[in-house]
């Protein structure tokens, strides 16, 4: 594979993994269970999934590579599954818009971090793009028009955003993981964190889904957990951290568009300039100052190559490409990520961080 080649597929995987947290909102609107329990559900499935899968293939999970990695696989997907909770939690203290922006701040952070935690030198020229991304963001989420509401609310959502953070930096120092078995493992986790609180928000039951929810939930346990998380958080391995910003930012774009086309929801003028901004950023950013991926300049340690786990490898943490491998180039977010906010009804997206 050219430079060239990779540079392209490692965004394009990356951005088909945003776009698929972008539709949750939109299914979600078509189920009866709350956000809490389409998480659990989601992060359950998802970790099926992937076991399934490499079953199918005749794949074990690293078993060695694993323990080699173990406290910290367990506490991102312990991170994963607190900013989740947080995010429930600033739902209930603040407007759902509110909470999505604080939420959104996990991006600004990471950028702000890199240089002292992964010494990686930012990108002046990209400084701007992010910037105009934000703005966008902030139009998007129509923050402007309704209270902040309970302050609380806030600090429960930049306590999500922080959370996200952490993950970031955890699934770039992960050391000879293959990409499923970190994906399966932080799936797996954030379900088992979350399970408490789930059970505390429904009267110490977990929700049943009807036939149709049911159907819908499946679905995004396999696609836009367990396919999406692993190119999500492959992307947070291999590509710069301020690509990475970025092109998360199209997420609430995907979303509330999807909104409006499809659930004839309005979005109004600074929706559509907030999302213009977004788009513009992001093609600006990749287009005239793209910058080398992490794993083509050598500098993310445990960095998967363009193939999942179960793979020879030809150097550490890099397998080999398969090109048979549905989620390839895959490893855990998402984040994407984190859950959704409960039918408000608002058009608000919010970060899927397993998945989401």
């Amino acid at each position: 594979m050219t430079e060239r080649s990779g540079f392209l597929k490692d965004r394009l995987l990356f951005v088909t993994a945003v776009v698929l947290y972008g539709t949750i909102g939109m299914f979600l609107r078509f189920t009866d269970l709350p956000s809490e329990a389409v998480a659990l559900y989601r992060g359950v499935i998802g970790s099926i999934f992937i076991l399934l899968y490499r079953a199918a293939r005749h794949e074990k999970p690293d078993f060695a590579a694993i323990k080699r990695n173990l406290p910290l696989l367990l506490f991102s997907g312990f991170m994963l599954g607190l900013n989740w909770i947080f995010l429930f939690a600033a739902y209930v203290k603040t407007t759902v818009a509110i909470a999505s922006l604080c939420n959104y701040m996990a991006p600004i952070f990471v950028i702000a971090l890199t240089p002292l935690v992964l010494k990686e030198k930012p990108d002046p020229r990209k400084l701007p793009c992010i910037a105009a991304a934000l703005a966008g963001i902030v139009l998007v989420s129509g923050v402007f028009g309704g209270s902040v509401g309970d302050p609380v609310g806030v600090v429960y959502g930049l306590a999500g955003a922080v959370c996200f953070t952490i993950i970031v930096f955890c699934n770039r120092v992960f050391r000879d993981l293959p990409a499923l078995d970190r994906a399966l493992m932080q799936l797996a986790m954030s379900a088992v964190t979350i399970f408490p609180y789930v059970l505390l928000k429904n009267g110490g039951q977990v929700p049943l889904p009807d036939p149709r929810s049911a159907l819908i939930v499946l679905m995004l346990g396999v696609l836009q957990t367990g396919v999406a998380y692993c190119l999500y958080f492959r992307g947070m391995a291999v590509l710069p951290v301020q690509t990475v910003a970025i092109l998360g930012y199209l997420e609430p774009v995907v979303s509330v568009l999807c909104s409006a086309v499809f659930l004839h929801e309005p979005l109004g003028l600074p929706g559509w300039i907030g999302a213009a901004l977004v788009l513009t950023a992001a093609l600006v950013s990749e287009t005239a100052f793209p910058g080398p991926s992490q794993d083509a300049a050598g500098t993310a340690p445990g960095t998967p190559e363009d193939a999942v786990a179960g793979t020879t490898e030809i150097a550490p943490g890099r397998p080999a490409e398969t090109a048979a491998d549905p989620a390839e180039n895959a490893p855990d977010t998402p984040a994407g990520a984190a859950g959704n906010p409960p039918d408000s009804g608002k058009r608000t997206p919010v970060r899927e961080t397993i998945d989401e």
